[in-house]
């Protein structure tokens, strides 16, 4: 122990003195009896903001905007019991994600846990399955180090959520003050230097390659902005296609031609196809998600696969691979590019010319196009919603959030990311009210940037006491709902798959959202036809309040492409404006109409 630091104060201060060395500068978080001593000991400093969110699992998912716009890890503070519980639900989301976080949970006395005591929970047992890493204090003179080493986990290796349970009693009598340590952790230390043989490996694989493709996921994005840019590099030295996971967008630029956008269950038909078409497949921190592969056995069948995963157990968990790197996203990138111009085999150019033509012939069905009706007073397809909502804001600072569903899915199809950290959405657990307290979370961090979360009705709903926090706070927040009286993808997979049965999924009942606005000292806004959305649009963008922008659109108006749950993923359902189209049942997939 530092010999200044003998005087020891109460655990509540010394934990703050903890989060300022790790460079804590807001913390999201609800106040309740087991956590008291801290908000003591925030009331009297003032380099750490504190948010008073609504509800915990808004204050995770809000943790969670600000760490995923930003690439630093967000701190969450709740009560014990019920404050731990409600966080859990943001706990997975940002497992699943990989969010960087830290959430530090009220417990009641050492002496009385396991006693049944007022307001406890075993919370180190709940949330074990839903964090990287969780303790529980014990001792005051582990309180420092276990605070520094959870911020280590949390951000170290793949990023996650770590949680920190603090007995009353910990938080009231004094604690010591360590500062954090320096050098590797004694034991855990992943490994972030790939190993140059696979890298040789890999080189060799994808000069052979005639018809090579690069496969990105969120890994890019968490490994920091050098990663993005040599992602650029090594896709222009390789001339091979990019596509990308929900979470990875905006590591490459939607503008850039060798990108085939999104791929998976709602992705593009040629970035589908040319993932089950390639000979030489590389992914680049994605974990083969069942979203992105389909069928198992259909999956890109006889391809050679790299994967690059900082996280060991990702490598053949679902897909066996043939040359497996586990490295950090920068760091191999780094290495890849470096091999690639140090070896110095011949790629086969034509080969390569003709994997690109077919490409465009994919690329060519145009398979997100939609048709809208310009007459005055015509309906407002969702598509060409959010195509203005980009074409309005393509050239400001703009962060987009989003809820969970059909909004969702064209949301990630239709407004294009050219750079990284823009794009925050919940991928892996599917999170609705996701969006509202991710914006929350990412308006603090870019307190002068346009942020937007575009929305569903139904979804909006989750956590749309979060409007509280907005006013509070004065965060000018802009909610884009596209508004079709249901729980579209809900009703979506019911008509295609369930006779269209639509069993609970219609919102009845809906609030009127711009007087919901009002209510909530925000402004309101609403476009019933085509001829509105513009204004309203730029009504929203003008205004430095909050906004609802309530977005009437097609109520029955279905997201395509889609591949139904257990197909192959290069059988995809396209949309009605294919239905001219002969039904085509090829080695490239079967597109139904």
């Amino acid at each position: 122990m530092n010999a200044l630091n003998t005087t020891a104060v109460s655990g509540a201060e010394t934990l703050l003195r903890a989060l300022r060395a790790q460079g804590v500068d807001v913390i999201f978080g609800y106040p309740g009896g087991a956590v008291l001593p801290i908000y003591d000991a925030l009331f009297q400093q003032n380099a750490i903001r504190h948010i008073l969110v609504r509800h915990e699992q808004a204050a995770v998912h809000a943790a969670e905007g600000y760490a995923r716009s930003t690439g630093k890890t967000g701190v969450v503070l709740v009560t014990s019991g019920p404050g731990a519980t409600n966080a859990v639900t943001g706990l997975l989301d940002a497992l699943m994600d990989s969010i960087p976080l830290v959430c530090l949970t009220g417990q009641v006395p050492t002496h009385l846990i396991g006693n049944d005591a007022f307001q406890e929970a075993d919370t180190t047992g709940i949330t074990r399955q839903a964090t990287k890493h969780n303790y529980l204090v014990k001792r005051s003179e582990d309180l420092s180090r276990i605070v520094h080493e959870a911020f280590y986990v949390a951000r170290t290796g793949r990023p996650g959520p770590v949680l920190v349970d603090l007995p009353k009693d910990i938080l009231i009598n004094p604690a010591p003050y360590d500062e954090p340590a320096t050098g590797p952790h004694r034991s855990y230390r992943p490994q972030t230097e790939p190993d140059p043989a696979r890298i040789a490996e890999a080189i060799r694989l994808i000069k052979a390659a005639r018809r090579p493709i690069l496969y990105t996921g969120g890994g890019i994005i968490n490994a920091g902005p050098e990663a993005s840019e040599l992602l650029r590099e090594f896709a222009r030295l390789t001339g091979a296609p990019v596509t990308s996971t929900l979470m990875g967008l905006g590591a490459f630029p939607a503008a850039n031609p060798a990108f085939l956008g999104m791929l998976g269950m709602h992705g593009t038909y040629e970035a589908n196809l040319a993932m089950h078409g390639c000979d030489v497949m590389v992914n680049l921190g994605a974990r083969f998600d069942d979203r992105v592969t389909g069928r198992l056995n259909a999956f890109s069948p006889g391809s050679k696969k790299i994967h690059v995963d900082i996280d060991p157990a990702n490598i053949n968990k679902n897909v066996v691979v043939d040359v497996p790197i586990i490295a950090d996203a920068t760091l191999a990138l780094r290495a890849l590019i470096d091999a690639w111009k140090s070896d110095a085999t011949r790629q086969d150019r034509g080969a390569l010319a003709d994997w690109w033509a077919r490409i465009e012939t994919w690329r060519a069905k145009d398979c997100l196009k939609f048709t809208q009706s310009f007459e005055p007073g015509a309906t407002i397809k969702p598509q060409h919603a959010i195509q203005r909502l980009w074409e309005l804001t393509r050239d400001r600072e703009t962060y987009i959030t989003t809820e969970v569903g059909q909004h969702q899915m064209w949301a990630a199809q239709h407004y294009r990311f050219e750079h990284p950290n823009r794009w925050m959405t919940s991928g892996g657990l599917g999170t609705m009210g996701y969006g509202l307290p991710a914006a929350m979370g990412t308006q603090l961090a870019h307190p002068d940037a346009l942020v937007i979360d575009i929305a569903g009705e139904a979804s909006i709903l989750m956590n749309i006491q979060e409007m509280g926090t907005l006013a509070q706070y004065r965060l000018p927040v802009k909610i884009f709902i596209l508004n079709n009286e249901y729980m579209g993808m809900v009703r979506q997979w019911q008509e295609l798959l369930h006779g269209s049965r639509y069993s609970e999924s219609y919102s009845a009942a809906l609030p009127d959202f711009v007087k919901l606005a009002e209510s909530f000292h925000a402004v309101g806004l609403r476009a019933n036809t085509i001829d509105d959305l513009d204004r309203v649009i730029m009504d929203m963008i003008a205004s430095d309040q909050p906004v609802i922008a309530d977005i009437h659109v097609d109520r029955f108006e279905n997201c395509f492409p889609m591949i139904p749950s257990g197909a192959a993923h290069n059988d995809m359902i396209l949309g009605p404006e294919h239905e001219q189209e002969a039904r085509d049942i090829t080695d490239e997939g079967l597109v139904l109409v």
